[in-house]
């Protein structure tokens, strides 16, 4: 059987490898969970190693110390996550509120909403037949046509609106994780030793995440890293310092 030149070509053309040797690989960044856990371990670590240092200049005992990084740590999860949860889940329903008045528009309005998904490729330079082709073709099928409405007037894909109880799990965790590393030395040390490895534990994990955020963002590694020290060592460092000013009695 001889292949015709347009078939081969086309084959051709979907096996070929990059011309450039790189392939690209997307993260799926569109859902809440990510996001949550991100900021959720960094919040952690900067209220709490804040908060116990705070604390800790005050010169109260180290019991006072661990409760108010285990309040600190339970209420700051507890505050994330349903902080989290209420924003994911209203900003989902109003997503799903302006699907619903487009499904109900292209049921009612067909002609109306292929002449308005027509004027969005018109508008970005494609040709006026074929902006109207294209439009004509999107519009046979309901579910694709909500899906092309979404995106190219409210910039949403209908299909990834995000998980509020993720969001919300993600966070609690993240913030938690961020939050017990600045108080495991009040459970064995006291005094000047248990802040000093408050700091020390603190400054390392600052680092881990200006790190992490780094390899997500494709930032540099070294400016993110001394970021996040910097913002939780000037944070850390003013609440010690009036936590001493205002004391409580010998360590």
């Amino acid at each position: 059987m001889v292949r015709s030149p347009r078939r081969v070509s086309a084959q051709k053309r979907a096996v070929a490898p990059n011309p450039y040797g790189i392939e690209h690989h997307h993260r799926d960044i569109r859902g809440g969970a990510a996001r949550a856990a991100v900021f959720g371990v960094s919040d952690g670590l900067t209220t709490n190693v804040s908060l116990i240092l705070g604390v800790a200049g005050a010169h109260p005992g180290p019991g006072l110390v661990r409760l108010a990084g285990l309040a600190g740590l339970i209420a700051g999860a507890f505050s994330m996550a349903t902080g989290e949860y209420v924003s994911m889940r209203a900003q989902g329903e109003l997503l799903e509120r302006e699907l619903e008045m487009e499904r109900i528009e292209i049921a009612r309005r067909p002609e109306n909403e292929r002449r308005e998904l027509a004027g969005i490729y018109r508008s970005r330079g494609v040709e006026p037949g074929l902006a109207d082709e294209m439009a004509r073709e999107l519009m046979r099928d309901p579910d694709l046509a909500l899906q092309t409405h979404a995106r190219e007037e409210l910039g949403i894909d209908a299909g990834a609106l995000g998980s509020p109880w993720q969001a919300a799990i993600s966070s609690f965790l993240a913030f938690a994780l961020g939050a017990i590393v600045p108080l495991i030395p009040w459970f064995f040390t006291r005094g000047n030793t248990g802040i000093l490895l408050s700091v020390g534990l603190g400054a390392a994990a600052a680092l881990a995440i200006g790190g992490l955020l780094a390899r997500f963002t494709g930032r540099s590694l070294v400016r993110s890293a001394l970021r996040q020290l910097l913002i939780s060592g000037v944070a850390a460092g003013v609440t010690y310092l009036i936590g001493r000013a205002v004391g409580t009695g010998p360590v």
